[in-house]
């Protein structure tokens, strides 16, 4: 639920100011509520006042995916880039957790903002610092990027707890039909009783799998130049 903001029709409205308020409509409604007359409700103000600031509607979802990527934290070039992978996936997470409604618009609006250009320089330059080529950057680019927005997707659509993921639900399923499915019956038995199953635990999991492999192409990569 969107708090009441009379009060903020006193303080100076920036764009600043909007884009913030876009982010609290879409995280009570999802994008399709972020409107010039939504956003001008929170904010205490005529929706024309609005457009002293922002041009239109998709002005406003063109800022508001900036404003998204500007919470990511961005790789520092002097690190190493397999740390400042890790830590970039992991802040991406935390804010696409927090607003799973910029899944769906990130990559999607024509017109590409600052932030959004800034932070995609930012991480290219980072593996390429590192040693990789051009081409092997904008794989390892994508790569990371598609497991980071595929977890958070599914992470969002199911309980990340063992009791509900595993133990009430699948596992039980599966356990009826252990002799027509005997494989998912043994991973869903492992699961529970060898290592506490918890899909939050594989996002590391998967993470490191990814990085492992751009690290042994970035090897060989070294080796054949030599």
């Amino acid at each position: 639920m969107i708090a009441s903001s009379r009060g903020r029709a006193n303080t100076l409205l920036t764009q600043r100011a909007i884009i913030e308020a876009a982010a609290e409509v879409a995280d009570a409604g999802g994008v399709a509520a972020v409107t010039m007359r939504s956003v001008a409700k929170v904010l205490g103000v005529e929706a024309m006042s609005l457009y002293y600031h922002l041009a239109n509607k998709n002005a406003l979802l063109d800022s508001l995916a900036d404003w998204v990527f500007e919470q990511i934290t961005l790789p520092d070039l002097e690190g190493h880039w397999r740390i400042e992978m890790m830590e970039r996936a992991h802040s991406a997470r935390s804010v696409l957790s927090k607003h799973p409604w910029a899944l769906g618009m990130l990559e999607s609006r024509p017109t590409p903002g600052e932030k959004l250009l800034r932070h995609h320089d930012r991480i290219l330059g980072c593996l390429l610092g590192g040693g990789m080529t051009p081409v092997l950057a904008a794989h390892a680019f994508s790569a990371i990027d598609s497991f980071i927005y595929g977890f958070v997707l599914t992470e969002a659509s199911i309980s990340s707890s063992p009791e509900n993921l595993v133990e009430e639900g699948f596992s039980a399923e599966v356990a009826k039909h252990a002799e027509k499915y005997p494989n998912m019956a043994l991973i869903a038995m492992a699961a529970v009783n060898d290592y506490n199953f918890t899909f939050e635990d594989e996002f590391d999991y998967g993470l490191n799998l990814i990085l492992d492999g751009f690290e042994e192409r970035l090897r060989s990569q070294s080796e054949n130049t030599d």
